[in-house]
């Protein structure tokens, strides 16, 4: 039996800066998996949301807010986190169906299920690493819940500033086996330096076959769009002030930085995807979407 000192440890894992914004995109998730023309299935996100008391007063429904797709958070926003949870998933899925790759490496996983509610082949392994706190959270809301892993799961709750490397590894993790690591939504909040480690840790852990998917902006100075409606409602709606979490200095080359690594990469907007898709964000004034860039590398097996 969890005592109430576990279950509030666990809940502050979510409750302010970067692990707010957990709950956040758990809220789109829950949104979208409502909606006639899902784009992804997250039958686990709403769960989250109205665990933790503060978003559980949070729309998990399109229907529950008052001006529905007109609203720039609910709406706009949370479209944009469906498209992005589809697009990552799809990318994942492709790695291990098609590339025979079986490592999943979730950096800084958050209440990411993918885990439970994809479909992984025969002997996938999943990795997520992230805060005890947030992990804590997690795992309170699913051992409550009739969740069943997928796949073999592997939760490291270790903060990435501290040997998460090591922490891997002494898990199970193969460095001669090809993997597929995801950063979603995580490079924002790191200083340049960390995204950099990071990306040359992924590129020494790799072996050939590897993928990588991860998030980035590409905006030189962040508060041009500190009036985009997108940011302006999370802050008036929710309390939640992005730029304020958002790391402010330039960021990395970490694509080029791949490439001379022997990495093939693509750099997408999410309009790109939009298109695609039919259904998500389009460029609009004023835009905090418009410097995201998802950015797909795949290392050679030679």
């Amino acid at each position: 039996m969890v005592d109430t000192a576990q279950q509030n440890a666990a809940v502050e894992g979510v409750e302010g800066g970067v692990g707010l914004t957990a709950l956040l995109v758990a809220a789109a998730r829950a949104i979208e998996t409502h909606r006639p023309d899902s784009l992804a299935q997250d039958v686990y996100a709403e769960h989250f949301v109205l665990a933790a008391p503060p978003s559980a007063r949070w729309p998990v429904r399109i229907e529950h807010v008052p001006d529905g797709n007109a609203n720039p958070l609910w709406g706009r926003f949370a479209r944009y986190f469906g498209l992005r949870t589809r697009v990552l998933d799809d990318f994942l899925l492709d790695a291990v169906h098609a590339g025979g790759v079986r490592q999943v490496v979730l950096l800084g996983a958050g209440l990411d299920s993918r885990a439970f509610r994809l479909d992984w082949p025969p002997g996938c392994v999943i990795f997520e690493v992230d805060r005890e706190g947030v992990l804590a959270f997690k795992h309170r809301v699913l051992d409550g819940l009739p969740a069943t892993p997928k796949a073999a799961r592997v939760a490291l709750p270790i903060d990435l500033r501290a040997d998460w490397v090591g922490a891997l590894t002494d898990a199970g993790f193969d460095t001669t086996a090809p993997s597929v690591w995801l950063a979603e939504g995580l490079l924002f909040y790191l200083p340049p330096a960390a995204e950099t480690y990071l990306i040359d840790t992924v590129d020494r852990l790799s072996a050939g076959g590897s993928a990588l998917a991860y998030e980035v902006k590409i905006e030189k100075d962040l508060s041009e769009y500190r009036d985009s409606t997108l940011y302006t409602s999370t802050k008036h709606q929710l309390g939640i002030d992005l730029l304020n979490l958002f790391d402010g200095e330039q960021r990395p080359d970490s694509a080029g930085d791949l490439e001379s690594m022997g990495w093939s990469t693509s750099i997408h907007t999410p309009f790109d995807f939009t298109r695609r898709h039919g259904r998500g964000p389009l460029p609009e004034q004023n835009d905090a979407l418009a410097g995201n860039r998802w950015v797909f590398a795949r290392k050679s097996r030679l």
